[in-house]
């Protein structure tokens, strides 16, 4: 493994009622983070094709344990989302190394499928700071009840010179749906779009 991982947590969310009402079945989202070494911090690199292959890496490595958290089997997930907060001796550009070229694909294959793009985020922090992960429909961009986000925050992470990396996955939409548009039951999941 070429990632140097300090450490790694993983958080499930699980909404039982909301507005007096009961969930049934509850929505769930689940956040892996990864806490690593940023192997160009404080100097600029030409080549992040390091980190592009740490992405890969993470990318299965946390949606597994997403999937795993939440009990589920990976054709059982609906949405994903992928973040990353780089401490203050990194650059943007390496989250963006990590979390786009290659990261993708073993996320797709740990939920079994996903035609949509992942929906990202990526920002500067330090320890303590929140990173909210955007969710969204793993086979159609266009199901808006699966527009949606969570929060990672770790006490001590990032420091100046790693990176947290976080992926997120639900087997559901948000509570109390109810802005329209294409229902889960409706996807095709063949253009990423319907």
């Amino acid at each position: 493994m070429k990632t140097k991982i300090r450490k790694i947590a993983t958080h499930v969310e699980e909404t039982l009622a909301e507005m007096g009402r009961e969930i049934e079945p509850p929505t769930r989202r689940a956040v892996a983070v990864a806490v690593i070494e940023n192997p160009y911090a404080g100097r600029y690199e030409e080549d992040l094709s390091l980190l592009m292959d740490i992405g890969a890496e993470l990318g299965g490595l946390l949606g597994e344990r997403c999937v795993a958290a939440l009990g589920i089997s990976p054709d059982a997930a609906q949405s994903y989302g992928k973040a990353a907060m780089v401490g203050e001796d990194g650059e943007l550009e390496h989250a963006a190394a990590i979390l786009h070229p290659k990261l993708g694909a073993p996320l797709r294959k740990a939920v079994g499928k996903g035609a949509a793009l992942v929906p990202s985020s990526k920002k500067f922090g330090g320890p303590g700071q929140p990173l909210d992960v955007p969710i969204g429909h793993k086979d159609a961009a266009y199901v808006r009840s699966h527009f949606d986000g969570i929060e990672a925050r770790l006490n001590d992470a990032p420091r100046a010179r790693e990176i947290m990396v976080a992926v997120a996955v639900a087997d559901s939409g948000r509570p109390l749906q109810r802005v329209g548009g294409l229902k889960d039951s409706e996807v095709k999941g063949e253009d990423g779009l319907r």
